[in-house]
């Protein structure tokens, strides 16, 4: 957790904790994620910070989660069974609340190429353990809500299922925590059945194979565009990074589904 008065540099802007609350410079964005966060409030979710308007610097300020992220290695929690449940049950807990949200029309979307349409909900977009926040063994909730995104529920699980299985290789494993490597059909499939709903393994594995195609292609395009963070994603070879992932999850889908 970041120390009261100290700051942290994150994929899109540098964020200060003062006192239980977060601040940070708004962006062209910031009025879609303001009103998504107010919608979770009003409707009893608490997985994510609360808006608590803007400051004397018109950065805006968001209360703060207590707990720590899901850095390198993990912790217990996030390496057993008990996590991973917290995980399935917050997207399900997320999508009921979620749904009934309509984007202003005036929307600005972080991503250039985002587009909305009636059918779809605003997904987080980047739900990564590192955005993920814990107390101890309780998953808090998740922060960094710049990325979000239309898109179907599938595709936050998928992206869970990605990062928090982790659906990607043993070197990518080991630094998680797995030196041995990951179970990776049993966290797999923990995930999906605590999520529950109608939403098999089978459709997310396609959601996810989707999902990489779409992420590297972003990166090629924006970033080849100069548009920051794409940008610092294209330099650093995360493109072909995604690119490798993809061929991991065809190798192992037989071992994922277990058939």
């Amino acid at each position: 957790m970041i120390e009261d008065g100290g700051t942290d540099q994150g994929t899109v802007t540098t964020v200060q904790r003062v006192g239980d609350t977060i601040r940070r410079p708004p962006g062209r964005w910031t009025p879609l994620v303001h009103a998504l966060l107010a919608h979770l409030e009003a409707a009893g979710f608490h997985g994510a910070p609360r808006v608590l308007g803007f400051d004397e610097d018109g950065r805006e300020v968001l209360s703060l989660l207590h707990g720590e992220p899901g850095m390198n290695p993990w912790g217990p929690a996030l390496q057993g069974a008990v996590g991973l449940r917290q995980l399935g049950r917050w997207a399900r807990d997320y999508h009921e609340a979620v749904r009934g949200f309509r984007p202003p029309q005036d929307a600005e979307w972080f991503a250039p190429d985002a587009r909305w349409r009636p059918g779809l909900i605003v997904r987080h977009g980047d739900l990564g353990m590192w955005n993920s926040v814990w107390s101890g063994d309780r998953l808090a909730g998740f922060i960094d809500w710049d990325f979000v995104e239309p898109g179907e529920p599938v595709d936050d699980l998928a992206q869970l299922a990605w990062y928090a299985v982790p659906l990607r290789d043993a070197g990518v494993q080991a630094r998680c925590g797995f030196p041995d490597g990951a179970p990776v059909h049993e966290r797999f499939l923990g995930l999906c059945e605590a999520y529950g709903g109608d939403i098999g393994p089978d459709a997310v594995l396609a959601a996810l194979d989707r999902m990489q195609v779409r992420e590297a292609a972003r990166i090629r395009e924006q970033g080849g565009h100069g548009r920051a963070p794409w940008n610092l994603m294209l330099r650093r070879g995360d493109a072909e990074e995604i690119d490798a992932e993809r061929r991991w999850l065809a190798r192992n889908k037989v071992v994922l589904l277990g058939r």
